[in-house]
Parts: C-alpha cells; sequence; structure tokens
C-alpha cells in the first residue's frame, strides 16, 4: 500500500487497514486478551483509521493497535467538513471523544490516500517523545534554596471526586486551570535530580518522572507503575500516580515551546495522563497539559498516558 510506503512501513510483514476496526470494539479485542477473534501474541499488529475529538479541531487518524499497545503513526489532512460530519453522525460524547469513520470518509481514504501516489494528505507522527532532547534549565538540587520558598503538603491519596468539586479543588490553593481558574497561579519550584530521569517541585515535596509511558487504559497503567517500582526506578519504589492537586501544581499559566502548559523540562510524548482519583460515580480523571484543565473519561480504549511522581 502506498500509505504505509510513506510511512516507511514496506517489508515489516503483512500489514493491511483493518476497515471493521473502530474504537468501540477495540476494548474487547486488544484489553481484554482476545474477544471473538481470542487473540494471543503480543506481537501482532492491526491498523484502522477513526476520529479524534479530543480537542478542537477533530483529527483523522491511522492507528496501530496491538494487545497492551497502541500508537498514532500518522494525522491524515482530509477535508474537515467531512470529518466534523462524521462526529456530528454519531453523536458527541463527554466521556469518550474517539469515533470510528463511515463511508463517506471511507471513500475517500481509498481514492485519496491508502492507494494514492499523491501523499500530501499523509502527516507521519514521530516518536518525538522518544528523541526529544530534554534540556532542563532548572537550579540544581543542591542548590542553596530561596529564602522565600513557601511549601504545602498537597493531598497524595487517591480519591473519588465529583465534577461539582474540581472548581473547589482549583482555587482553594489557587492553581492555574485554563478552564476553571484562568488567573490561578501556584508557585513551584523545580529543581535538577541530575539523573536524566526526574526532577523535583520543591514547593510541594513531589519528584516526578519527565517522561512516561505511552498510551494505554487504567489496568496497563497500573501494571506499569508497579513494574517502575519492582525495578526501583531512578532508585525509587514508592512510585505511584498523581493526585488531582499534585498535578495541577505543575501547570503554568503559558503554553511552553512544545505546545503544552508546562515546563519544558518535561517530555511532550505525555499530552494528558491519568490522575490517581476517579470519577464520582463513574470514569477516570486525567489532566490535559494541552488545554491546561482536568476532564473525565473512560480509562480504556485506549485510555490515556501515564507518569508518576513519589512523595519526597
Amino acid at each position: 500500500m502506498k500509505l504505509f510506503e510513506k510511512l516507511g512501513m514496506m517489508g515489516v510483514g503483512d500489514i493491511s487497514i483493518d476497515w471493521s476496526l473502530s474504537p468501540s470494539n477495540t476494548f474487547a479485542i486488544f484489553e481484554s486478551w482476545g474477544g471473538p477473534e481470542r487473540l494471543r501474541d503480543q506481537k501482532e499488529r492491526f491498523h484502522y483509521f477513526y476520529i479524534d475529538n479530543w480537542e478542537p479541531p477533530a483529527k483523522l487518524c491511522l492507528m496501530e493497535r496491538g494487545i497492551k499497545f497502541a500508537k498514532v503513526l500518522a494525522h491524515i489532512n482530509a477535508p474537515q467538513e467531512m470529518i466534523d460530519q462524521c462526529v456530528a453522525g454519531q453523536g458527541k460524547s463527554s466521556r469518550d471523544q474517539s469515533y470510528a469513520i463511515d463511508e463517506t470518509l471511507k471513500q475517500w481514504l481509498l481514492e485519496n490516500v491508502v492507494d494514492s501516489d499523491d501523499d500530501s494528505f499523509i502527516i507521519p507522527v514521530l516518536a518525538a517523545h522518544e528523541e526529544e532532547p530534554l534540556a532542563c534549565n532548572l537550579p540544581d538540587k543542591d542548590e542553596k534554596q530561596p529564602a522565600d520558598l513557601q511549601t504545602r503538603a498537597l493531598r497524595s491519596a487517591p480519591a473519588h471526586i465529583q465534577e461539582e468539586e474540581v472548581a473547589g479543588i482549583v482555587k482553594a490553593e489557587n492553581f492555574f486551570d485554563s478552564q476553571h481558574n484562568p488567573e490561578g497561579r501556584f508557585t513551584n519550584y523545580l529543581v535538577n535530580n541530575n539523573d536524566g530521569k526526574t526532577i523535583s517541585d520543591l514547593a510541594s515535596g513531589i519528584m516526578w518522572q519527565r517522561t512516561g509511558c505511552d498510551i494505554t487504559a487504567i489496568r496497563h497503567v497500573h501494571a506499569w507503575v508497579k513494574k517502575l517500582n519492582e525495578q526501583k526506578y531512578a532508585g525509587f519504589s514508592d512510585w505511584r500516580l498523581p493526585t488531582m492537586e499534585e498535578a495541577l501544581a505543575l501547570l503554568e499559566p503559558e503554553q511552553n515551546p512544545k505546545g503544552l502548559f508546562l515546563h519544558p523540562c518535561f517530555c511532550m510524548g505525555q499530552p494528558f495522563i491519568f490522575l490517581a482519583d476517579e470519577r464520582k460515580p463513574g470514569g477516570y480523571w486525567f489532566i490535559d497539559f494541552k488545554q491546561g484543565t482536568v476532564f473525565w473519561a473512560s480509562g480504556t480504549i485506549p485510555g490515556g498516558f501515564g507518569r508518576v511522581c513519589r512523595t519526597l
């Protein structure tokens, strides 16, 4: 296929588009160790198109999926009106913003992308978070701390949080949040731990992983955290997912050059991450570093990214 040639994937096995796959049926197939197809091979890969509507404008994407594996390979520059009509035809949801393509988009893809010599519609998504230089530009952990450094102990235990409680949580510590408190300012104090893996916020007393895991479901994120602790990542075995307050303490009021409301010492490969908190009555809380706010959604298909922290 010309599409996979453009992405440099020819010669890596039999690859094709599975037009029957959609976000709604991937959980049973990939997250439950095989649904009707009874998948068992962790190396097997499937490819399908879907619409990512987590932030405007909605994007048409090519996904590569497998058991415990999810990776967006490319964005497809299809007519925006066609994408928006596809989303509108399925009804908007506040929980899961991944949509199946319709027959109109399928035909457009067949004619213009899949076997076309014109590759101008294909925008490869590079593994930027794997190759990204992570310049720190932070004070050294052993440098003298500012005399006026204010420290605050933030909640570290997971909780069940209702949507109506979020605004109060944000404003209690005057966290910046683009939706709930755009004028907020929480003054953190990040320092370089000189291990190439972590930084610490001395204001909140939290050590942070600078990178993280790829997008996956919540149960796989918990397994990933467990593995980091077993391996004593960066020398420690008490890593965990952050609470809403701990994650909000990282938000900066302006986007960095990577397009995130974060200090640029953090990897751009985790644009939104799971929090330790669950939503009451259902769902999981996330922090979105691209939008500078928190939101809730399903922890499945495929869920979110992970970044761990620990108490100093």
